[in-house]
């Protein structure tokens, strides 16, 4: 489990084949103390497990369905990469949860600036946007943002100098991919009202069951 505050940055500097999967060589551009085989890290917002460490450099590997549904399919080496080492439970959530579990790719469609922020627009398809509300949480390359405006079709985010700085969204430019994580509470949601319960929990409990019926009639949707 991540917050989507990145740490820090590093750098892509060996890409190897691994059977039908891939193995990457990352150096940090941080110390990775009390880091050891076998953690989790995020590498924008992907969560995969340090295999070979030694020092600020790393070793990955990265499975065919990671490929498949993430922007390592066109990683390259040299690309800058964010990162963000597991949440420890005695730790603040300054961002919100994260999975590092990716849903989908976005594609940088506008950057702006406004006053001080710079203004990102990110098309999105619709299988995603229905998870994002309006000033809801999402993580971008495992960036915690909040989302300003959305539509079926995509999203903008407002981004301060420091997350700029100190992230690759910063370096991004209009046609870039970006790994989409939505906030898992929305996915939670719709699979709880969506599945049909048991008859035999009514039966139990006597009360009625929680579904979408249910919450539109209580005037909850």
């Amino acid at each position: 489990m991540f917050t989507g505050i990145i740490e820090g940055l590093g750098t892509i500097t060996a890409i190897r084949p691994s059977n039908l999967g891939k193995r990457l060589l990352i150096d940090a551009d941080f110390p990775l103390d009390q880091t050891k085989i076998g953690d989790s890290i995020a590498i924008s917002g992907v969560c995969v497990t340090v295999i070979i460490i030694a020092g600020k450099r790393f070793e990955i590997d990265i499975s065919p369905e990671t490929i498949a549904k993430t922007t390592f399919d066109t990683a390259k080496i040299g690309d800058r990469v964010n990162l963000e080492r597991a949440l420890r439970l005695s730790d603040r959530i300054d961002g919100h949860l994260v999975s590092g579990h990716i849903d989908g790719i976005g594609t940088i469609k506008d950057k702006k600036r406004t006053g001080n922020a710079i203004i990102v627009v990110i098309d999105v398809p619709e299988f995603l946007s229905r998870y994002m509300i309006t000033k809801g949480s999402v993580a971008v390359d495992g960036i915690s943002l909040t989302i300003n405006n959305r539509s079926r079709d995509c999203f903008d985010v407002s981004i301060i100098p420091h997350t700029a700085k100190l992230t690759t969204i910063g370096l991004k430019k209009a046609g870039d991919y970006v790994n989409i994580e939505t906030d898992m509470i929305g996915k939670y949601i719709e699979n709880f009202i969506a599945e049909k319960p048991a008859n035999n929990i009514k039966k139990e409990t006597g009360q009625p069951s929680v579904d979408k019926q249910f919450l539109t009639k209580t005037g909850f949707l």
